[in-house]
């Protein structure tokens, strides 16, 4: 029964994450839920495969699935916000300040 509940509640998180993707309005916004989506559910899925397959060979490889996620999520996040500064301003140095500029 634990094992539907993990299972459950890790599709709820994705769908969440889903949602707020639909329903933000620039790239910033939306990666928020895109690195939620690659943390928060996997957990819940990996805790669930752990719980039903224990550490046989199926759960090592959940294991190294969600780490690899975890892992690499920051690296594709932070590239993907300099790939949509690099569109909306040109270039990916911080903006002056209002006082800076005068």
């Amino acid at each position: 029964m634990l094992v539907d509940v993990l299972v459950a509640l890790g599709v709820v998180a994705e769908l969440v994450c889903v949602a707020g993707c639909v329903a933000m309005r620039n790239v910033y916004d939306r990666l928020h839920y895109v690195s939620a989506g690659t943390t928060v559910g996997p957990m819940l899925i990996l805790a669930a495969v752990i719980g039903k397959e224990g550490l046989t060979s199926a759960g090592l490889e959940a294991i190294a699935a969600v780490a690899l996620l975890f892992l690499v999520n920051p690296i594709v996040v932070h590239a993907t916000a300099r790939a949509g500064r690099s569109l909306d301003f040109g270039d990916v140095e911080p903006r002056p300040k209002a006082e800076e500029q005068e």
